[in-house]
């Protein structure tokens, strides 16, 4: 399928070190441009995450378009005369989709003296007690009793907001072999200007930037036995990777399935995210979340207006849903760039010296049986297991989620991670956005991915050049 040599050009024969049993990469594999198979789309400028893939029909491209309305216009207040989108909140986050995930790509952490977060959630939660684990089985989490599941900076008038983010950063350094220093940055979260009184005094902390939206339904539709078929929960091959699937609840189904969405893998699919989001982040009710988002304490929320019809039908319809889930299914993922270019081949074979593959793992093929005909049977490389994975006490919440500890994290997903900067105007990555460059990243790395951090530690000039043209390629 692909060249393996055992030396790279001379200009790049880098001292690899170790993993002798790497593969030496001297050419692009095989349609390795198209990570997302024939669903690729080739416009590489700052809409490259907005595109239908390439493979939709005209016909299809309208119901594109049907749904990239509502994930793109705001949402009102109810009562309102345009009642297909009324009823946002009592409280919120945002108003539209697209303020999240900004040209349908990455989240950012506020700025400094931001008004409200927008693009970055604060998930909370209390430790588990045994009294509720009937709920903690439905939600993955025991929710903070007065604030809830998540903190809401936003509210329509005669409610108040929950309250407000600000994050505060501490710089600390970290050397390479050869001297070379770089400040990686930890943030703290402030919470003030509380609404509904004092938040319970264990209340754990997650913040999360919204992360892109592109290849989500080729996603979808790898084979779940494909994925529990990585999963190495006790490490038994003893190489220090300990991936595993969370399991987690099923609105629809009400039963525990797989997860595969969300920073630690916490909804099964993209419909019950979609749901999920319409509710924490805009305070909207879909039949599959059918009440406000809003706790007993909270009294002005629970008695303000409904956007739903007098019939109760939700304020998200059944349509309405269908169009957006189609639409998030449908966004499809950039092709690659220089897959040829010598210095890109030296990175990725730096890539699997590292070890970074057995977590990012390249390549999959799409079920036959995809829900959309354009994603079946599909190879694409996403460079993720959608497993979690340990990454160690720096990146840290200390907050589960379902059976995701507070340690794990789901693989991210790298196609597209190069186009970063072109579409979200920013270069901050990681599940908090503490990262403000992809080798920060890389260095943030730690638990099962040890070891990879180590050794790109040991990385010269050029090596480190190399590995961040190969992820800029992606």
């Amino acid at each position: 399928m692909f060249a393996l040599r055992p030396l790279l050009p001379a200009t790049f024969a880098l001292a690899l070190g170790a993993c002798d049993d790497s593969p030496r990469f001297t050419q692009a594999e095989p349609g390795e441009a198209l990570s997302g198979g024939s669903a690729t789309v080739k416009k590489l400028d700052r809409n490259a995450f907005s595109l239908p893939s390439a493979n939709l029909s005209s016909v299809r491209r309208l119901d594109f378009s049907v749904g990239n309305s509502f994930f793109r216009n705001p949402w009102v207040i109810a009562p309102s005369t345009t009642t297909a989108r009324d009823g946002l909140g009592p409280l919120f986050n945002t108003n539209a989709c697209q303020n999240c995930h900004i040209k349908d790509g990455r989240g950012h952490p506020p700025t400094p003296g931001a008004v409200n977060a927008v693009s970055m959630l604060v998930r909370l939660s209390i430790p588990d007690d045994p009294a509720f684990a009937r709920l903690i089985e439905r939600t993955g989490v025991l929710p903070e009793p007065v604030y809830g599941g998540q903190l809401q900076d936003m509210a329509i008038p005669g409610v108040r907001p929950e309250g407000k983010v600000r994050v505060d950063y501490d710089e600390r350094l970290i050397s390479f072999k050869d001297g070379t220093q770089v400040s990686l940055r930890k943030p703290t979260l402030n919470i003030t200007e509380l609404g509904y009184g004092p938040l319970h005094p264990h209340t754990q902390f997650s913040a999360r930037i919204a992360p892109p939206m592109i290849g989500l339904g080729l996603l979808e539709a790898i084979p779940e036995a494909v994925i529990l078929a990585q999963a190495d929960p006790h490490d038994r091959d003893g190489n220090g990777i300990a991936g595993r699937a969370n399991q987690v609840w099923d609105d629809a189904l009400q039963k525990t399935v797989m997860g595969r969405f969300g920073w630690k893998a916490g909804q099964p699919n993209l419909n019950q995210q979609n749901a999920h989001a319409f509710s924490g982040d805009m305070g909207l009710t879909t039949r599959l979340k059918p009440a406000d988002d809003c706790t007993p304490a909270q009294t002005d929320c629970l008695n303000a207006p409904n956007g739903g019809s007098p019939a109760g039908e939700p304020e998200v319809s059944d349509n309405i849903l269908r169009q957006v889930l189609f639409y998030s299914r449908n966004l499809g993922v950039p092709a690659r760039r220089d897959v040829e270019n010598p210095l890109v081949l030296a990175g990725k074979n730096l890539f699997y010296q590292a070890g970074c593959q057995q977590c990012h793992s390249p390549v999959f093929t799409t079920r036959a049986d995809a829900a959309e005909p354009e994603l079946a049977n599909q190879i694409i490389r996403p460079y993720s297991d959608l497993l979690l994975h340990d990454m160690g006490e720096g990146l840290a919440d200390q907050r589960s989620e379902f059976q995701a500890s507070g340690r794990d994290w789901r693989t991210a997903p790298l196609w597209g991670i190069g186009l970063t900067e072109a579409v979200s105007g920013h270069s901050q990555f990681l599940h908090d956005g503490r990262a403000r460059n992809l080798l920060e990243a890389v260095l943030w790395h730690g638990g099962e991915a040890q070891a990879a951090q180590q050794h790109v530690l040991g990385f010269n000039a050029s090596q480190r050049d190399a590995l961040l043209a190969f992820l800029n390629s992606l």
